[in-house]
């Protein structure tokens, strides 16, 4: 599978997803904050391959500390933590993997430094393996929803570079193509930093899946004329009641699968699910620098002074959701209870 990120000595390896795919290049990250200045440039990015980062991120910030135990650690671990934690605020993953870290930390913090850099590398090797086998189950699952010579519709990239291997909504199709089944996909080009058209059109042409490239406001078209038989997308953060954060066009694609009878599948894996909102309302949105949305490969697309929007994500009511793919299973409506809220 792809390398998204790899453990390499007393480095993170990650490969530059910015300029993938006319470059497949890779950053080596020997130091927490050159880990946070990633995930926020956007060298690694989607949701389960950000807080598997975080974690590998918080082994080399606690590698580089020199307090046994005591206060001096506590202060050190906390600034570490908190700089990795406000990195990107909207995918619920980076929390996730960040508070099991914590948790290893807690366990281990009064054996002194050696034990403690031994049990966090060995959470985050475990926090790793487990998205991988996570995105496998979600795969064997959710290729059950897809039929034989379907096509396909993805809106950003949850595949292989979005996660530790295979990926979520592309590893659906992964597993669909595996059980013999001809699926094609059409992959819209997802605006403004073009994750579709760079990096989801570039995995699928890799392992042979059939694959055309959208703008984003083709897709209505498509599916009126009946090109499109399901949506397939990752997610952010899903809430209690199913409301769910994605990339920012998603909403947009729920509405025109529901408006053309189209069934919509959201493939995440449960670290994705927050619980502790009881809908999108309280799911935070993070917004970009302007200049994501003015250029592209830094060519001025526009006035250089015109404001800018640039909402990286928006919220798809679970209204518009016809089922939630995790490595549990398939879960439909209601989603406070299929989902585990109550």
């Amino acid at each position: 599978m792809l390398p998204t990120i790899a453990w390499r000595g007393r480095s993170v390896i990650m490969i530059d997803q910015r300029k993938l795919p006319g470059q497949e290049t890779y950053v080596r990250c020997r130091t927490y904050i050159q880990v946070a200045q990633a995930i926020e440039k956007m060298v690694i990015r989607g949701a389960p391959a950000i807080g598997i980062a975080a974690a590998y991120g918080l082994v080399l910030g606690v590698m580089s500390l020199s307090a046994e135990t005591g206060r001096s650690l506590e202060r050190d671990f906390e600034k570490v933590y908190k700089r990795l934690e406000r990195t990107r605020p909207t995918a619920r993953n980076l929390f996730w993997a960040l508070e099991r870290m914590r948790a290893a930390y807690e366990r281990t913090r009064a054996e002194g430094l050696k034990a403690l850099r031994a049990a966090l590398l060995a959470e985050a090797r475990a926090i790793e393996q487990e998205d991988a086998d996570m995105n496998r189950a979600i795969g064997r699952h959710g290729q059950a929803l897809l039929r034989d010579g379907w096509t396909v519709l993805t809106h950003c990239n949850a595949g292989a570079l979005a996660t530790a291997e295979y990926g979520t909504a592309l590893g659906i199709v992964r597993a669909a193509v595996a059980e013999g089944k001809r699926i094609k996909v059409f992959a819209d080009e997802t605006r403004p930093f073009l994750q579709g058209a760079r990096l989801t059109v570039w995995e699928l042409d890799r392992d042979g899946i059939p694959v055309v490239l959208i703008t984003d406001n083709m897709a209505g078209w498509f599916m009126r004329r009946g090109e499109i038989q399901a949506v397939v997308v990752g997610a952010d953060r899903i809430a209690r009641n199913g409301d769910t954060a994605n990339k920012i066009g998603t909403y947009s694609v729920a509405v025109l699968a529901k408006e053309n009878g189209i069934p919509f599948y959201v493939a995440a894996p449960t670290s994705t699910i927050d619980l502790s909102l009881a809908d999108g309302a309280g799911i935070p949105i993070e917004e970009r620098n302007p200049d994501e949305v003015r250029e592209i490969g830094g060519r001025l697309l526009t006035v250089p002074y015109v404001e800018v929007r640039n909402p990286a994500f928006d919220v798809t009511p679970a209204a518009y959701i016809s089922a939630i793919v995790t490595e549990r299973g398939v879960h439909r409506p209601p989603y406070e209870r299929s989902l585990g809220g109550r």
